[in-house]
């Protein structure tokens, strides 16, 4: 009898708990967690998971993936709102880093091609100096867009492109006047010394190039000649006189391989004004900038992008008339597929904020291009 009735308390102790721990299993809200405890506080805390780490559906995000979300917004409000207005950071923003690369890729062009033609009687003075006048006049460049597009009005809240510096009050007005001073100062000192190795001509280019910097941004970008201004002070003329700059005396000249790789490196180099106004068609539209991309419209704009990468890279093919096989060849390698990659997300995506990442592909794409030709006339 004992037996029975101890056997009878065990066989409902059982059922008790399976009872219990199939309400447990469809209330739980922690998966596969056992803590009771923890779950009664929870649900007595009501507290709610944050919308932002959720996914459309409802479903919560994984832990990991809410980590690297709450990071990255974190960054991006640091980067947008947290900045002192004239501090370092915000003269950082200012001067845009990212964008001295398009000053950096046709000097290490012509710097390349001279090393290839000189050997080692080529000087390496001028070529320096004109690494450091390219990277100061970018960065002026950036001041003047950054300053005279505030005072237009064209950088306002419904700008797609990366946060301007004096439209975000991050730099005043009269702190950029005063840096625009300084870095055409500084410019003109670092080029002076150039007249040294190419004569009195150079203080020609040099003018040129400070006042077509001024130019752009005021007046030549809105009447869709920019990307003629991208050719000649982004190509051209940066490529041909590093190249003739650098070659010793008694042997200066430019070649024809010399203008065929700078109008290449132009071409390649414009790909990234074509995606910039390619974004900003609608609002430039709507502000009176009459871009190329605005002239020709989307679709014709998007050909345009293709094309500048792949006629860059067949005119590149001439360079293998002069025995720079793989000046040829690692551009077609490396470039070219990620032109071609980069030209099909820009399809896919079409319109919005979204093409700033295509924007940074473009950039990077430039770079390769750059050292492609670069390694390909040294080797």
């Amino acid at each position: 009898m004992v037996l029975t009735a101890t056997l009878f308390v065990k066989i409902s102790l059982n059922l008790h708990n399976k009872k219990r721990c199939a309400q447990f299993k469809v209330q739980k809200p922690f998966g596969r967690s056992n803590a009771f405890g923890v779950q009664k506080r929870f649900a007595r805390s009501k507290v709610q998971m944050p919308s932002a780490f959720k996914s459309p559906s409802g479903v919560p995000m994984p832990s990991g993936v809410q980590k690297r979300f709450a990071r990255s917004k974190v960054q991006s409000d640091m980067d947008d709102t947290h900045v002192k207005q004239n501090s370092w950071k915000a003269w950082l923003l200012a001067a845009r880093p990212k964008t001295l690369t398009g000053a950096a890729v046709p000097v290490m062009i012509g710097a390349a091609l001279a090393i290839s033609d000189a050997q080692s009687q080529v000087r390496i003075v001028p070529m320096v100096l004109c690494f450091l006048f390219a990277f100061v006049m970018q960065i002026d460049a950036n001041f003047v867009n950054d300053y005279f597009d505030y005072r237009k009005g064209t950088d306002d809240e419904q700008r797609l492109g990366p946060k301007r510096a004096c439209a975000q009050g991050w730099v005043t007005p009269s702190a950029m006047r005063k840096a625009l001073a300084i870095t055409t100062a500084l410019a003109c000192l670092i080029g002076l010394p150039l007249i040294y190795y190419g004569g009195w001509e150079m203080v020609g280019v040099g003018l040129l190039c400070v006042l077509f910097c001024f130019l752009y941004t005021t007046h030549l970008s809105y009447v869709g000649l920019g990307d003629l201004l991208v050719l000649l002070f982004f190509g051209v003329v940066p490529v041909t006189l590093t190249y003739y700059l650098s070659l010793p005396d008694g042997f200066q000249f430019i070649t024809l391989e010399c203008l065929l790789a700078s109008v290449a490196c132009g071409l390649v180099i414009d790909t990234l004004l074509v995606i910039n106004n390619y974004r900003d068609i609608d609002n430039d539209r709507r502000t009176g900038k009459h871009t190329l991309i605005v002239a020709i419209g989307e679709r014709w704009g998007r050909l345009l992008y293709l094309a500048l990468g792949v006629v860059a890279c067949l005119i590149g093919c001439a360079f293998i008339l002069y025995g720079h096989f793989w000046a040829t060849w690692l551009p077609i390698i490396a470039y070219q597929p990620l032109h071609v990659s980069t030209f099909v997300e820009m399809r896919r995506i079409g319109k919005g904020e979204r093409l700033n990442r295509v924007l940074g592909m473009t950039a990077r794409n430039m770079f390769v291009y750059g050292l492609a030709v670069a390694i390909g006339f040294l080797l």
